[in-house]
């Protein structure tokens, strides 16, 4: 099973997140899949290579058919995003225990929403890229400033709640 699956059915959150680094990889390799299997694919189990690899072609093509070369993410993953969204609106009228989650981590999402200028309108899509630019610059080697850990600390517990919540209501 390639780690996309499992991540889908263990933790949206962590599949969003993985796919938004996947998407950057094959930025990052010019969505050369020759290159790509040399360097990543090749050092998989040999039983998950060709799977991979036909993963990661059809991938790449839907990006470049969504114009996703430069930036963006694919309409799939968003489309998960919605729906992370949609349960998060309902738990928040429904249960006590993710508003209390929420609460504490609603200033870092307001902070991250009044930073990205007005593109960033969703709370779940600001938690997540909350986490994901941690995971960047963890990746790159950057120092990383401990006055953001409280935030990606809070966003991490609402998306691990919301994730949980999600899980529940698929199985």
């Amino acid at each position: 099973m390639l780690v996309a699956d499992r991540k889908r059915k263990e933790n949206i959150a962590e599949y969003i997140i993985h796919m938004y680094q996947t998407e950057d990889l094959l930025r990052a390799y010019h969505f050369d899949i020759e290159d790509l299997r040399k360097n990543v694919i090749d050092h998989l189990p040999a039983e998950d290579r060709q799977a991979a690899l036909q993963w990661y072609s059809d991938l790449a093509r839907h990006m470049q058919e969504q114009g996703l070369e430069k930036g963006g993410h694919l309409a799939e993953t968003q489309e998960q995003v919605k729906k992370l969204y949609g349960l998060h609106e309902q738990l928040l009228k429904s249960d006590q225990q993710y508003r209390q989650t929420y609460s504490k981590t609603a200033v870092h999402i307001r902070n991250s929403m009044d930073a990205s200028g007005g593109t960033i309108t969703n709370p779940v899509q600001a938690a997540l890229n909350g986490v994901y630019g941690y995971l960047l610059l963890k990746l790159n080697g950057k120092t990383i400033d401990q006055e953001i850990m409280p935030a990606v600390n809070a966003f991490g517990d609402l998306l691990s709640y919301l994730s949980f919540r999600w899980r529940e209501r698929e199985h």
